[in-house]
């Protein structure tokens, strides 16, 4: 049997390992000594980069430990940053603005992606053969995000704003069964769904192109991520942006891989290559901002400025410098 100060001895020594512990899981770094970082992700083909440093394990290689989950929009992964479940989101442009108008602490450090393959959804039996015939009817668009800022510019393009028509506003996977119903005219949505409105609708599917407005994947951070780690993270991506170039058919397998079953490998095929991939911050970008700034303030009354040197405090080229210097070209 053991003595008691023999066991006085092992329970000293079990409460020492566990305070031990304790402060080692709390300076964030992770098992393997690594620091711990957290990435709340959107658009999988946007954030293409990502995914594919996820799959390949490319974040060891840089020091880090990333854990990475996916948010059914920019919107909710910006949510997760601002509320401190993420330190760094991957983030459509429009919730970036919303958030910088409102007020919120968000640094932008990278412009990941751009894509301008944009469709207008509707049905054959409600004759809308160009974007002038919107005037008057319903449409559905998950407000909030890129894809109603993509609405914006079709009206533009013909002279109509949001009130020549009826917004609805439904979630992205909302908008073809509200079109089967016949609930909704017309309908935008994330690319992802434009195959299933297509088998759903059958016969009665039709589509209008749209290639006017240029959507951006933004890489952006929260209260909690530091310069250090942040740069750390670019230089994984950039690395990932290399090996999509470099193998774009394995780049898609492993965002397919990374989507667990979101994604089918025919819309990866088709729609990956239409993204144009380079982590960036140039004068384009905060020109950008600042015409979706402008609209956002008009369109949702936000109070923040919209103005060009407003809007250039919200980004934050410091990661990026580090990691590839030729990338930062706005000051």
């Amino acid at each position: 049997m053991p003595r008691p100060r023999a066991v006085a001895a092992l329970l000293t020594a079990a409460l020492l390992c566990a305070l031990a512990s304790a402060c080692a899981g709390g300076s964030g770094a992770a098992g393997g000594g690594h620091p711990a970082v957290s990435l709340a992700g959107s658009d999988l083909l946007g954030g293409a980069p990502v995914h594919v440093a996820q799959e390949r394990g490319l974040w060891s290689a840089e020091g880090i430990d990333a854990t990475v989950t996916t948010q059914p929009s920019g919107r909710d992964a910006l949510g997760a940053v601002l509320g401190g479940q993420a330190q760094l989101g991957v983030v459509g442009d429009l919730p970036a603005v919303t958030a910088a108008l409102s007020g919120r602490e968000l640094r932008i450090v990278a412009d990941l992606s751009r894509f301008s393959d944009w469709r207008l959804l509707t049905r054959t039996d409600r004759q809308i053969t160009g974007l002038a015939a919107l005037k008057g009817r319903k449409v559905g668009v998950p407000q909030g995000t890129n894809v109603e800022y993509a609405l914006s510019r079709m009206l533009a393009s013909v002279q109509l704003t949001a009130a020549d028509v009826t917004v609805v506003n439904l979630a992205p996977n909302q908008v073809t069964p509200a079109l089967a119903r016949g609930d909704v005219d017309a309908g935008v949505t994330f690319p992802s769904f434009y195959a299933a409105a297509r088998t759903t609708l059958g016969d009665h599917y039709a589509e209008l192109p749209f290639t006017g407005y240029t959507a951006r994947t933004l890489l952006v951070a929260g209260p909690k991520a530091t310069d250090e780690t942040t740069t750390a993270v670019l230089r994984a991506l950039l690395k990932a942006q290399r090996e999509i170039a470099a193998d774009p058919a394995g780049a898609r397998k492993a965002v397919l891989a990374q989507s667990k079953g979101a994604l089918q490998a025919d819309y990866v095929d088709a729609f990956q290559p239409r993204y144009g991939y380079g982590a960036t911050l140039s004068p384009e970008l905060l020109a950008q901002l600042e015409q979706e700034a402008g609209w956002a303030k008009a369109a949702q009354s936000l109070p923040g400025s919209a103005d060009h040197v407003a809007l250039l405090r919200h980004l934050h080229p410091a990661p990026l410098t580090a990691a590839d210097p030729a990338a930062v070209t706005v000051h």
